[in-house]
């Protein structure tokens, strides 16, 4: 059962990576043997010449350590959000693994496990916050029935403890307590986002996944909602992969940065040490459009 009263449940360094991910694919076709060398950066496509397969990403690897954030930077088409969504399970991925440090001690495949397995995985040690709130957020639940439902799939049903942490996320997440019993359909934009935030954190996750949380926002409503999750960041010492087409929230948010082009990670280390010296001719493009 989910422990909801409980805060800070981030797994140590010393206990390895929270998430390790090895060779990840996903192909929209029959896909051939000519799909992984005929795509990518290098043919500046990810539509296979051969079969017609869509390459949406591939050979993906990375390894993420507890109370780190990772950003994952890229136009749109370079298969960022199709990663996240392989790790949410929104997707099946095509090829590859993933162990999940807080999941049968990181020994296991995660894309391997049962429904009900990736279900448990998804509300227990998992928390997502999409691009469009319609995706994270039922519109006709209430802001704090949104964060019940998830508090619910994990097993905890105390009615009691339910609204307390309910009220208590919304407040953290600087939404007025009294909109707890409100739609967010009549919420603004930002205001939906951080419900949203509210109800990825609903049960202590040990890795939470943003995906363009910014886009579409006033750029001051943007703002409020970087500062509020970098500041959520550094109290929970949560372990956060973003994913953005904007250099500058990624700057902002992640010691770590994937750079991906046409489903390939073309450049990857220390956010800090891409921005001021990009190897890549495509991460020193996205550099210099951020000067």
């Amino acid at each position: 059962m989910a422990q909801p009263e409980k805060e800070g449940n981030a797994v140590s360094k010393e206990q390895g990576p929270v998430l390790q991910v090895r060779g990840l694919g996903k192909f929209y076709g029959e896909a051939c043997p000519h799909c992984i060398n005929s795509t990518g950066p290098a043919w500046e496509s990810n539509i296979c010449p051969a079969c017609g397969t869509i390459v949406a990403c591939a050979e993906i690897s990375f390894a993420l350590m507890a109370g780190s954030v990772l950003g994952v930077v890229g136009e749109s088409g370079s298969g960022k959000s199709t990663l996240v969504q392989c790790l949410y399970f929104d997707l099946a991925p095509s090829t590859g693994e993933a162990f999940l440090g807080s999941y049968v001690g990181g020994k296991k495949n995660i894309f391997a496990a049962s429904a009900q397995e990736k279900r448990l995985m998804r509300n227990k040690l998992m928390g997502m916050v999409y691009q469009n709130p319609q995706q994270g957020l039922n519109l006709d639940f209430s802001a704090g029935g949104n964060i019940a439902e998830k508090l619910l799939m994990a097993g905890c049903f105390h009615v009691g403890r339910i609204r307390a942490r309910a009220g208590a996320l919304l407040e953290k997440t600087e939404v007025p307590l009294k909109r707890l019993d409100h739609l967010p359909r009549f919420f603004s934009g930002g205001m939906q986002q951080r419900v949203q935030i509210a109800k990825a954190l609903a049960n202590n996750p040990g890795l939470v996944f943003l995906d363009e949380v910014t886009t579409g926002l006033d750029v001051s409503v943007q703002a409020k909602v970087l500062d509020l999750i970098r500041s959520l960041q550094r109290e929970l010492a949560l372990t956060i992969i973003a994913v953005s087409h904007d250099l500058g929230v990624i700057r902002l948010l992640t010691d770590y940065t994937l750079v991906m082009k046409n489903g390939r990670i073309v450049e990857q280390g220390l956010t800090d040490q891409i921005l001021s010296d990009p190897q890549h001719p495509y991460t020193q493009l996205l550099v210099s459009s951020l000067l």
